[in-house]
């Protein structure tokens, strides 16, 4: 299988913890897209997207129209979308991303959390370049459809790779072509189980399992944040 797919496999695992951390995280993302494209997932691709990967990772319905609702309340404080670039101890670098409704608490908390990792936040740009920014998405193959056939008809939609194992479709493009490649699925009729934007090194880097220790204290330590959606690395 190729990178993006053992990328994805391991990313899963590592990046979400328990069930009561990931669907509050969830949540914000759902009630950022209602908030900003209306309440309707017919009318909103940006809220259908956010629903779909909720569902995807076993949010319970009602969570769910309760993160939609919230974002009618009027007392409700303004989310933003913010990054953060990192170097951790080993050579390994961190790219963090986070919904907050107060970013200077998001700050002070991943600063808090670098300097007691022996860790260091960078420059924001300072790492665009180590990462190329990618489209997934994942879906299951339907019989009858050939692989290959369906890679020609998407690739004017922005297509650059597609994977399948054990029925399962990945796709991969460049984050550009999200919109168009969601599209062109949806169009086809496919069923689409999971739609992200990830950030996958261009350079990875291997570590021992002793450093690989000192790592997974500082990325659980990110990922227990509330702000905090996900955390990529330039790991191997």
């Amino acid at each position: 299988m190729g990178r993006a797919f053992e990328y994805r496999k391991a990313s899963k695992l590592k990046r979400w913890g328990a069930m009561s951390k990931l669907f509050p995280k969830l949540g914000k993302i759902i009630t950022m897209a209602a908030k900003e494209g209306g309440g309707d997932p017919d009318l909103n691709p940006k809220l259908r997207t956010a629903i779909l990967n909720a569902k995807a990772e076993n949010m319970p319905k009602d969570n769910i129209e309760a993160a939609i609702k919230r974002a009618t309340e009027k007392n409700l404080a303004d989310m933003a979308e913010v990054t953060f670039e990192a170097k951790a101890p080993h050579g390994v670098l961190l790219f963090i991303e986070c919904a907050t409704d107060n970013n200077t608490r998001t700050v002070a908390n991943v600063k808090s959390i670098m300097n007691k990792t022996n860790g260091e936040l960078l420059t924001n740009g300072s790492l665009e370049f180590m990462f190329d920014r990618k489209a997934i998405f994942e879906f299951d193959l339907k019989d009858g459809i050939d692989i290959e056939e369906l890679e020609l008809e998407l690739i004017d939609a922005g297509l650059e790779e597609i994977e399948a194992e054990d029925g399962v479709a990945l796709v991969t493009a460049d984050f550009t072509s999200f919109g168009t490649l969601n599209a062109a699925l949806e169009e086809m009729g496919i069923e689409i189980k999971k739609a992200t934007l990830e950030r996958i090194s261009n350079s990875p880097v291997s570590i021992t399992e002793a450093q690989q220790e000192d790592i997974d204290k500082i990325l659980q330590r990110l990922e227990d944040d509330e702000d905090i959606q996900k955390v990529f690395t330039n790991l191997a």
